[in-house]
């Protein structure tokens, strides 16, 4: 038996994850040992908990999927409200801590709360994770009946819709039927890897947004 201590005593080579068995409450534990960070992250399912500590590939895959979506939604004069990071918990059940969620259709639900209850607030409409190590799965969603999340791993996007009370794959978003959103990010991380950042969200931008008259 794993023996649950702080998260600042167990050391997880990055990009790899540690699984060990582990009840509700020792998952608390963990979480709350690691103060205001976020490192490592933490994930339960069914009496395991797994532990992940990411690589820099991780958070810029995942900053610029948001800012993706940031800029789509801004080009459509829509509002909504994001979150990073966040931890969503249904005690005994699951705890889950998405690279990001947004608020879209239900933007008004999520405006000016510091704290959520999974319980009883609204999920969010969107989460997106970044797999890089099979950390993830779809279904760790489930619980919080989240009605689209977005795994991107390797470099390809797989987008999951909520179906009654399953996931199914999705060649398009519910949030934005008319976009390719492959061919979105393919184009933005390459001029990303090219030119920096920078100069990929502002030709991101431009080609989105059209001039005010």
């Amino acid at each position: 038996m794993y023996a649950v201590v702080s998260a600042d005593r167990i050391s997880i080579p990055p990009g790899s994850v540690l699984r060990i068995p582990g009840s509700w409450q020792d998952f608390c534990q963990l979480r709350d040992s690691r103060g205001d960070g976020s490192i490592p992250r933490l994930r339960y399912r069914h009496g395991e908990i797994l532990l992940m500590s990411p690589l820099p590939r991780h958070g810029r895959e995942a900053h610029l999927i948001a800012r993706i979506v940031e800029v789509i939604l801004e080009s459509q004069d829509r509002n909504y409200e994001a979150f990073t990071p966040i931890t969503m918990e249904l005690p005994d059940v699951g705890g889950i801590e998405p690279d990001y969620c947004f608020y879209i259709d239900n933007w008004q639900a999520a405006v000016g709360k510091d704290r959520i209850d999974w319980k009883v607030d609204l999920p969010p409409d969107l989460a997106i994770e970044i797999d890089v190590t099979s950390f993830t799965s779809e279904l760790d969603f489930l619980p919080f009946n989240v009605p689209e999340v977005w795994l991107f791993k390797k470099c390809q996007l797989k987008i999951y819709q909520l179906v009654a009370d399953k996931y199914e794959i999705s060649q398009a978003s519910r949030y934005f039927p008319n976009i390719v959103i492959q061919e979105t990010i393919n184009s933005c991380f390459t001029t990303a890897r090219e030119k920096g950042t920078g100069v990929a969200i502002s030709e991101l931008r431009r080609s989105f947004l059209k001039p005010k008259t």
